[in-house]
């Protein structure tokens, strides 16, 4: 157990995972703003991809040789509970000096645009660790193809 866990705990693999959680957790936070363009007085909600990219860049710069353990540092957006499991929280966005006159701030030209963008990083991430967890079953079962 501890082989596949060595396997499964180094390298890219905890970044992917995480990538993985938070693109699904954007993703639910994205749809809801959406739902609710219309809504009188809603206010976007937002996770930052900067904030979390930067997270996962420390927190690979953190990892040594002799500690392969992958630390994710919590932010206000987001932390990882004592499972390992990614818990996000989403922030208010800004109004960027824009409120229509039903009091929203939302636009559902870049919430549109922000979906693709998260449907993208998702799909990349799942690709990514496709490959990964394809080259481990070809090692398993002995076969190149």
């Amino acid at each position: 157990m501890a082989f596949l866990s060595d396997i499964t705990g180094g390298g890219a693999f905890p970044m992917l995972e995480k990538t993985l959680a938070f693109t699904e957790s954007r993703n639910r936070m994205l749809a809801e703003n959406v739902a609710n363009v219309t809504t009188p007085g809603y206010r976007t909600k937002q996770l930052s991809i900067e904030s979390f990219q930067s997270a996962l860049k420390e927190a690979s710069e953190r990892r040594t040789p002799e500690d392969k353990a992958f630390r994710l540092a919590s932010t206000d957006e987001f932390k990882v509970d004592e499972s390992g499991f990614l818990r996000t929280r989403p922030g208010r966005e800004p109004a960027e000096n824009l409120l229509f006159q039903d009091g929203t701030n939302a636009r559902i030209e870049r919430q549109m645009a922000m979906l693709a963008e998260n449907a993208m990083m998702n799909q990349v991430a799942a690709e990514i660790l496709k490959g990964y967890y394809g080259g481990i079953s070809k090692a398993i079962r002995g076969r190149v193809v």
